[in-house]
């Protein structure tokens, strides 16, 4: 084995190599410290990340649809409509039902009017009658038409003597009674309706 000798050359290269282990030492510290900053945060120390968000201090709102309905819009539009059409149709069956009542009520009073008229006619034929007047001849045949026109419209007489008395359809021009149940006495004029309207009271005398 051969033995190098001490000198300049053997003391350069010893410090030569020493100075490289040293400048490689201190690269490997460097890139350590590199990654050691590298996972901090500004410095501060490493950042810990535990999958959770920040808290801002509140619950994100809720965020509610204010849209309308098309379909429901118009589901009320035609249940407004229909109930518009129901009142309506209600409101013009109670029209024509009064119109219809109105209209009848009208030609009753028209008729009733027209016979009260000819009732001064049949008390004229009454008369002639108890007379004896009507016993034949044409005058007969006028009383007997008169007769069956009034039957025809419904008109009946009323008011015969023994009748009770009864102040809404008997006029009493003479009180007779005793004190009793009154009764009819003497009938000057019959009285007559139609159905349950009065034509014209009866005229008599209470007994």
């Amino acid at each position: 084995m051969t033995e190098h000798a001490d000198g300049p050359e053997t003391d350069k290269a010893a410090w030569a190599g020493g100075d490289a282990e040293d400048v490689a030492e201190a690269q490997r510290v460097e890139e350590q410290a590199g990654g050691v900053e590298g996972d901090t945060d500004g410095g501060h120390g490493p950042v810990i990340n535990d999958g959770t968000a920040a808290d801002d201090g509140g619950e994100e709102p809720i965020e509610t649809s204010t849209e309308a309905d098309p379909h429901a819009e118009l589901q009320a539009q035609l249940d407004e409509r229909t109930a518009d059409l129901q009142r309506v149709s209600a409101e013009f069956a109670n029209y024509r039902r009064r119109m219809d009542r109105e209209r009848t009520a009208g030609i009753e009073a028209a008729r009733a009017g027209v016979l009260t008229e000819l009732l001064a006619v049949v008390d004229d034929l009454d008369r002639a009658r108890a007379h004896g007047d009507l016993e034949e001849g044409p005058l007969r045949a006028f009383a007997d038409k008169m007769t069956a026109l009034l039957a025809s419209q419904g008109v009946e007489a009323f008011g015969e003597e023994g009748d009770p008395f009864d102040p809404n359809v008997h006029e009493a021009v003479q009180d007779e009674s005793d004190g009793g149940e009154p009764v009819l006495g003497t009938v000057l004029r019959k009285g007559y309706r139609m159905g349950e309207r009065t034509l014209r009271t009866a005229m008599v005398i209470v007994r």
